[in-house]
């Protein structure tokens, strides 16, 4: 067992760079005590304020809040009570109700839970002062001023507090997204208040977002770490920088100078989006995905074109191959698919990965067919690990193991690499081939290939494992909205309230219905089905085919 947990912990910790080991050791020291000096002056407007991008409702009377599909009063919870998940306890204090839906409607409400946010979170104490959470805060208290509502003094003076706490707890030990909200917050509030410390926040702020920018958008506008759920908050974080620089920066700000930085990827980053995205509006589930925590995608379109950012229009594109992100996108009849052929993430950051490589996602005339597992919860424990592994997703299992080696709540020893996907297009048809190494530590070294064939009528995918003799099972889960039933040894025919939608053919393989799970959002977890395809003698063919008109049942 020692020289396993040695061998994952390599594994695991050789791919991290240099300053996040640092980053990890300066947690060790004594933090700094907080600097509760007065705020400085508020810097006059220098242009206008775009409304930000608006999430669903989180505040409602009586002081309950819903965050996370879980409802709980304050008055009974506080601010801080262990026995909720901490995701949930992070949801409270970032105060995303000030600016969400209806938000105007909460004025009174909202004004009395900052007064006692301030008195009831002293500085520098409990999870409302790490540094993600006071990032989201500082920036959401921003918007809400920008918004009309203006800020009482002894708010101003807290805000500053969290700027000068936020300016010596910058998260370089985990880098990635969170980074980014911190130099965001940094910006925000540099720009929000005037004078020398407001300008060495400012500096530090857009120093940060310049180093990152060029590594965490990839070249066909996708955020590095493999997630549409983060990469939409990447999106939302660079239109509200956008904004702010209109609304705050002077002509001769080094903030201004920077604008184009922040706005050259704005336009691929809303492309990457639209290919990521199903028709009913929901996010294509790979790694760490859930619906309801980005704003949705109609709501960052809107935005976007307020502050006057348009992407390129796809147009009647057959095939989206996002390269340096790895996914690609099919539309071909009724149906559209989106295929993960991508690397799990950045090497030093893997801690939103799932063993998801050459998973796929379906739609069929506009609602969701095949899905991934998705993600109900962050943390630790069984649940966790399962929603990672491969068995939660519309891939291939070879002998039990995960295709990348995930591990507690956001570790990763062993990586899948996929191999360079073949493509070719003949007609109205479309076929894409790809590999990964990810079960090579296995008998045999084995490979995963997986042939999707693609026409106007039918998908038909292949699966080969390199090793036949090695146990292998192909997943396709069901949305759970639909009804998977048997129809003959080699048959199945999926229904949607009593209309068959697809026939399903097994010609290679033993398939057969089994029960799981589906996890949209976090907190939800709901009952659904998946075809499980057992490959012979490592091959399996199963093959969809789309009814032109509904069937009756």
């Amino acid at each position: 067992m020692r020289v396993c947990k040695i061998g994952i912990y390599w594994r695991t910790l050789r791919h991290l760079k240099a300053r996040q080991i640092v980053g990890r050791l300066k947690l060790k020291l004594p933090a700094p005590r907080p600097d509760l000096r007065t705020a400085p002056s508020v810097r006059p407007r220098a242009g206008c304020w775009i409304a930000p991008a608006r999430r669903e409702q989180s505040l409602f009377g009586d002081g309950r809040m819903r965050f996370l599909h879980a409802e709980e009063h304050l008055d009974v919870v506080g601010w801080d009570n262990p026995s909720l998940a901490r995701l949930w306890r992070y949801n409270q204090h970032y105060f995303d109700d000030l600016n969400a839906h209806g938000a105007s409607e909460r004025l009174a409400l909202q004004r009395s839970l900052v007064h006692q946010w301030i008195e009831q979170n002293p500085p520098g104490k409990g999870t409302g002062w790490e540094p993600y959470p006071v990032s989201l805060r500082i920036v959401n208290w921003i918007k809400w001023a920008l918004g009309g509502k203006p800020l009482e003094a002894s708010w101003l003076d807290s805000l500053a507090v969290q700027a000068r706490w936020l300016s010596r707890h910058v998260e370089h030990h985990l880098l990635g997204n969170h980074l980014i909200a911190n130099a965001k917050a940094l910006i925000f509030v540099g720009l929000y208040f005037d004078g020398e410390e407001a300008n060495e926040w400012l500096t530090y702020g857009l120093s940060i977002l310049g180093r990152e920018l060029d590594e965490q958008i990839l070249a066909d506008g996708g955020h590095f770490e493999r997630s549409p759920m983060y990469h939409a908050l990447a999106l939302e974080d660079l239109l509200d920088l956008s904004n702010v620089i209109g609304a705050l920066a002077s002509p001769d700000s080094i903030a201004r100078r920077a604008l184009s930085r922040v706005v050259a990827p704005l336009p691929a980053m809303l492309q990457w989006l639209r290919a990521m995205t199903h028709p009913d509006g929901t996010l294509g589930l790979f790694n760490d995905c859930a619906q309801g925590v980005a704003p949705d995608q109609s709501e960052l379109e809107r935005y976007a074109a307020a502050l006057d950012i348009v992407a390129p229009n796809s147009g009647q594109d057959r095939m989206q191959h996002l390269r340096e992100s790895g996914y690609v996108r099919i539309e071909c009849g009724p149906a559209i698919a989106l295929l993960d052929l991508a690397p799990i993430g950045p090497d030093y950051l893997p801690g939103h990965a799932h063993a998801d490589t050459l998973s796929f996602e379906l739609s069929l005339d506009g609602a969701r067919l095949i899905v991934n597992g998705g993600t109900s919860r962050y943390g630790e424990g069984t649940e966790r690990l399962y929603e990672r592994s491969t068995a939660a997703h519309s891939t291939v299992e070879i002998a039990g193991r995960n295709s990348s080696e995930v591990w507690s709540g956001f570790r990763v020893g062993r990586r899948a690499r996929p191999s360079a996907p073949q493509v070719r297009i003949t007609g109205d048809s479309v076929e894409i081939t790809c590999a990964h190494d990810g079960y090579t530590f296995l008998p045999g070294t084995p490979w995963h290939r997986r042939r999707w064939f693609f026409s106007p009528a039918t998908l038909e995918v292949h699966d080969e494992v390199s090793n036949g003799a090695l146990p292998s099972l192909a997943r396709f889960i069901i949305a759970p909205q639909l009804q998977l039933r048997t129809a003959g040894a080699r048959r199945f025919e999926l229904y949607d309230s009593g209309r068959c939608l697809a026939t399903i053919d097994v010609p290679m393989g033993r398939a057969w219905v089994a029960a799981t799970r589906h996890a949209p959002r976090f907190g939800v977890v709901l009952p659904t089905s998946c075809l499980t395809v057992a490959l012979d003698c490592g091959r399996a063919i199963t093959r969809f085919t789309w009814h032109a008109r509904p069937v009756p049942y």
